[in-house]
């Protein structure tokens, strides 16, 4: 490197590693879907080791992890916005008719490949916790409003 960027340098030697590490494990050749995991995990690994840092008060380890995010970031793509999660969880919902939270784990299996690389799991699995205890509510409330009428009408 010219610039003599030295945080850039090896980010990218270790994201390259990572990489390698993995077509040497797995015997396989990553893709582009892989490659992105590869990033969004690195990714993760470095937000954990920032809050572990704060915590024990180490900011000079800190600004050593952030500067190494900063780099890897500019190599994601381009993440989803809320808003686009939230219609693809709208979607998955309807194709697999969820009603509630005990449909959440044949929910994120059908949503995963669609987010894969695009957002971070985290945000979705939130997202599609609120969604669904939304949706568990309304159903419940019909239901008992339901039984209310069925009980005034019988009087």
């Amino acid at each position: 490197m010219l610039s003599k960027d030295v945080v850039t340098r090896d980010t990218l030697r270790m994201l390259i590693s990572d990489i390698k590490n993995f077509e040497i494990d797995e015997k396989v050749a990553a893709d582009d879907a892989k490659i992105s995991n590869l990033i969004n995990k690195n990714v993760k690994q470095r937000r954990d080791s920032i809050n572990q840092f704060r915590n024990g008060g180490r900011d000079d380890l800190v600004a050593n992890e952030q500067s190494q995010l900063d780099v890897i970031l500019k190599y994601l793509p381009k993440q989803l916005s809320e808003e686009e999660i939230h219609s693809l969880i709208q979607e998955g919902i309807a194709a697999v008719s969820a009603e509630g939270m005990q449909d959440m784990g044949k929910l994120m299996g059908n949503l995963k490949p669609q987010f894969e690389g695009k957002a971070d799991m985290s945000i979705v699995s939130k997202l599609v916790k609120r969604t669904l205890k939304l949706i568990w509510l309304n159903v419940y409330m019909k239901k008992v409003y339901l039984l209310y009428w069925y009980t005034f009408q019988l009087i």
